[in-house]
């Protein structure tokens, strides 16, 4: 027991031991600068300088851009480029999703895969009078003060856009004979005109070319969108002249008439119309004689 006590003395008593440190002039042998130290006080300035060293290495990559700098951790440009990527990728998953619902009808406009719906033009214009006629259009206060404010606010404008009053009218594509009328029940969604070879095809109405390609069954075919939601179809063409995209006004020569296709017997136009994605027979518009 006496021994051990002895060791531990002999070591408090090097850890206490003084010692000095001092720097000389090499020349001169003078003393410049000298310090008292201890085995003890090396040892806390040492553990208290890597405390430091630790902390301010921590603060660093923690608070500081010089963590992007070290393998494994990731730059603030990078999650903000993959931000913007992650909504990019949402927003094309969007109109992607919606060029497919609408590649899906022009295709059911091409194979007729839909049901019809009968359309009486004379009863829905009656259901339409009717309508208005249980309307009460008596305008009320706030909406006379509101009229009144506008029509002194318009009485010096300038810039007064002109609108276009007129009825919506429907142009024969081409005149001939029908050899095959409108049918739903054999799912014949067409009106086939037979007219003689390269017959120019003018467009029914103003409209914009949504599709213009070859087809096994239906050679050559051209879609137009007009406005109100309604659709043209124009198959067996021998040539197409207007492209995807192109405007066109009524009555502008959009094809010839030919007997390309599988599904055609002789030079003749398959003419269809569609109102917001239902087929409507284009003889109750359209007088092909």
């Amino acid at each position: 027991m006496s021994n051990k006590n002895k060791k531990q003395r002999r070591f408090a008593k090097k850890l206490l031991n003084k010692y000095r440190l001092v720097i000389l002039n090499e020349d001169t042998f003078e003393e410049r600068i000298s310090f008292k130290l201890t085995r003890l006080n090396v040892f806390v300035l040492i553990s208290l300088l890597s405390i430091f060293l630790i902390v301010a290495t921590t603060i660093l990559i923690a608070f500081t851009p010089l963590r992007e700098y070290i393998p494994g951790y990731s730059s603030t440009e990078l999650k903000k480029r993959a931000t913007e990527l992650n909504y990019k990728t949402d927003s094309l998953q969007q109109v992607i999703a919606i060029n497919e619902q609408y590649f899906s009808s022009i295709k059911k406009v091409l194979y007729g895969e839909v049901s019809t719906v009968d359309f009486n033009r004379d009863s829905i214009i009656e259901a339409t009078k009717t309508e208005a006629k249980n309307i009460n259009l008596t305008p009320i206060k706030e909406d006379s003060i509101l009229r009144d404010k506008v029509k002194k606010e318009d009485k010096y404008n300038l810039f007064e856009s002109a609108k276009l009053n007129s009825s919506f009218i429907l142009f024969p594509p081409v005149k001939g004979t029908i050899s095959q009328d409108y049918n739903a029940k054999e799912r014949h969604y067409a009106v086939d005109i037979v007219t003689e070879k390269d017959t120019p095809v003018k467009a029914t109405a103003d409209g914009t070319v949504i599709f213009a390609e070859w087809t096994t069954e239906a050679g050559y075919v051209i879609i137009l969108e007009h406005s109100q939601g309604l659709i043209s179809v124009y198959k067996h063409n021998a040539f197409i002249t207007k492209s995807q995209g192109d405007l066109v006004l009524a009555g502008e020569v959009i094809a010839t008439t030919g007997n390309t296709g599988e599904l055609t017997t002789g030079p003749h136009l398959h003419f269809e119309l569609w109102s917001d994605g239902y087929p409507i027979n284009p003889t109750n518009f359209i007088d092909f004689n």
